[in-house]
């Protein structure tokens, strides 16, 4: 996994890329729909709803390793399928959602690169992004692997 830490004039960003030993429509189908989300995602049981279309609403309440639980809620801004996401997330106190931006590329029959991309307000929201954004690949390339081999 590569990363790249930016601090541009209007925030904070980070971007992470992984490749991946699944085709695209694959990843695609893993992060867009709710049961498989739910499974590789650290998701709450039950708590995964997805409408992944422009303006349509997704939430799921995240379950760290030591068990605390995070509700999190947005709307997708932008859904070119089966390559490109962009995620508003709603944070408590902004008036505007942060945006996740996630990019799938081909890199032939089962390799795809992701790239996660985000712009946050504060260095330490940035990290604290990162870092989730770092465990969701972590899950997403395990329930693949996993799933390749079934």
């Amino acid at each position: 996994m590569t990363t790249e830490r930016t601090t541009p004039a209007n925030g904070f960003s980070y971007t992470l890329t992984r490749t991946l030993d699944a085709p695209a429509a694959r990843v695609w189908q893993a992060w867009t729909t709710p049961d498989q989300y739910a499974q590789w995602a650290h998701a709450a049981p039950g708590s995964v709803e997805l409408d992944v279309r422009p303006g349509g609403a997704w939430k799921a309440t995240m379950v760290t390793p030591d068990g605390a639980e995070f509700p999190l809620t947005g709307t997708y801004v932008e859904v070119d399928e089966p390559t490109h996401l962009v995620l508003g997330m709603d944070v408590p106190g902004r008036p505007t959602p942060e945006t996740m931006t996630m990019e799938l590329t081909d890199q032939g029959p089962r390799n795809t690169v992701i790239t996660l991309r985000q712009t946050c307000d504060t260095a330490e929201a940035r990290d604290m992004a990162e870092q989730g954004s770092g465990m969701l690949l972590d899950g997403l390339e395990g329930f693949l692997a996993d799933g390749a081999k079934g």
